[in-house]
Parts: structure tokens; sequence; C-alpha cells
């Protein structure tokens, strides 16, 4: 099977390649192909529907099976004012570099004296006109990790992922900066997305 993920984020496009190996799906990236690619609203107010909203312009774009992830970044006890939610690079109506955002959510963590953190991720696949595929489970959500003031040492901040400078597994106590790649895309790619495929691909063949 082969599948266009609709992200034009090079490093998750990567972390998602390396996961999918082991279920024979072969993965190409919007960057892969030669013409304009558009820009989905992403006005849902979950990451399911910002996931759906982009599976589904990206299908009626490029008339091929396509699927589009979505995330949202929920912290413990603060206030749902500064809950960033699926807001997660846009703050107060401004869209953040990765400078930025690790300068926020530094402060943030600074200001609650450290932050309980993980994701809620949604996935929409679109096969066809009358086959779109859909999860929002807490098997996609990260385990929870810590999210501190103090940036790793080197600060060097890695693309796609700016916010893993200030992220701490809390198993191990290691900075996300730290760990392996294979445990880097295992938390970029919950085992629940795995899962999610593993049934469309069984529904398909018994059609």
């Amino acid at each position: 099977m082969k599948l266009l993920y609709g992200t034009g984020n090079q490093a998750k496009l990567s972390a998602m390649e390396e996961r999918m190996k082991i279920l024979g799906i072969e993965l190409i990236g919007l960057k892969d192909l030669d013409c304009e690619i558009p820009s989905p609203p992403e006005t849902g107010d979950t990451p399911r529907e910002n996931a759906r909203q982009k599976a589904e312009a990206y299908y009626r774009a490029f008339h091929m099976p396509v699927f589009s992830c979505d995330s949202g970044l929920y912290f413990d006890n603060v206030p749902d004012e500064v809950q960033p939610g699926i807001h997660v690079r846009t703050v107060h109506g401004k869209c953040l570099t990765d400078e930025e955002m690790l300068a926020y959510y530094a402060s943030l963590a600074k200001e609650y004296g450290g932050l309980t953190a993980r994701y809620k991720n949604a996935i929409c696949l679109v096969m066809d006109g009358d086959h779109i595929y859909e999860a929002m489970e807490p098997s996609m959500e990260s385990e929870p990790f810590l999210l501190t003031e103090k940036p790793h040492q080197q600060h060097i901040l890695k693309p796609g992922f700016p916010l893993d400078c200030l992220s701490i597994d809390i198993k191990s106590g290691k900075y996300y900066y730290d760990l392996p790649n294979e445990e880097l895309n295992q938390l970029a790619v919950e085992d629940g997305f795995l899962d999610f495929f593993r049934k469309i691909m069984k529904k398909w063949r018994e059609t």
C-alpha cells in the first residue's frame, strides 16, 4: 500500500516512515509532489476535526489515498486560558517561530514550576470519496512527559520538534533531545496509529 502523508514537516514524515515499515506501507510527503500544495483551513475545535479537514483537502487536490494527523498539547493543573490544546504554535493569535515557542513554553514552565504534559493525537485517512476513516483514541496519546523551564544545554532546536529541547522523559529522566532515534520515533508515532492502519488494511483485504 502506498499513501500520501499530508504533512510538510519532514521530521514527522521520517518518524512515520520508520514506524510504518513493519506494516509494509510506503509513504510519500507533500514535498514529494511536484505541484501546488493547498492550505487546509484547520479551523476545527479538536485534533480530530483538523485532521479530517487536512486529509479531505489533500484528497480533493491530489485524488490519491491520503492521511493527515493533528495534535493538541495539554498540561495538568493549568487554567483553561493557557491550555495550548490544538494551538500549540499559535499564541494570542500569533504564529510563533521555533525560538519563540521555546521562550514561551519555558516561561510557562517557570511560572507553574514545571509542567506535566501530554499530546492528544488524531488521524484521518481518505481512501476515496466513499471511504473515510478517522480516530482519536487514548492509545494514540503520548505518554505524560515533563516540560521544563531549562532548555537542553546544547540548545539546538530540532526542525519539526522544537519542544524536544524542553521535554523530559519521565521514566528515564532524559531530555527527548538525548533519547535514541528509535525511542523518539515511537514517541512521535504512538502504537495506536499502527493499530489504526492494521485495522484498515484488514478491511481492505476482506473487500
